[in-house]
């Protein structure tokens, strides 16, 4: 069974319809697929369906609907959350430090 991390940005396009969200939707449609997530994403999802909001792209009674949305699927299980240890954040450190420099790396990408 094959298995994606899926990062905030990809997880926003399952939510509000944009680039990509075609390519997101498939790839979650393929049986047997396992898409994984962070538990920094629990957060982040959030500050991705506010800065929505705060920029006019949708309004507040469309960010309930997304959060009720994100939340209703957390529970039916769609994601497999990850919670981060110590060992993850020394791994995101060495990441940082070997490619962030040659490479669009940030911090959460890399963690």
């Amino acid at each position: 069974m094959p298995g994606y991390f899926v990062d905030t940005i990809a997880l926003a396009k399952l939510y509000h319809l944009g680039v990509g969200s075609e390519r997101m939707e498939s790839l979650v449609q393929a049986p047997g697929t396992r898409l994984i997530i962070s538990q920094l994403s629990l957060i982040e999802i959030q500050s991705v369906f506010a800065t929505k909001v705060r920029t006019g792209v949708i309004g507040k009674a469309a960010l309930d609907q997304l959060r009720g949305l994100f939340f209703s699927d957390l529970d039916k299980g769609r994601f497999e959350v990850v919670l981060l240890a110590r060992r993850h954040f020394q791994r995101a450190e060495t990441l940082i430090r070997t490619h962030a420099v040659d490479h669009a790396l940030r911090t959460l990408d890399a963690s």
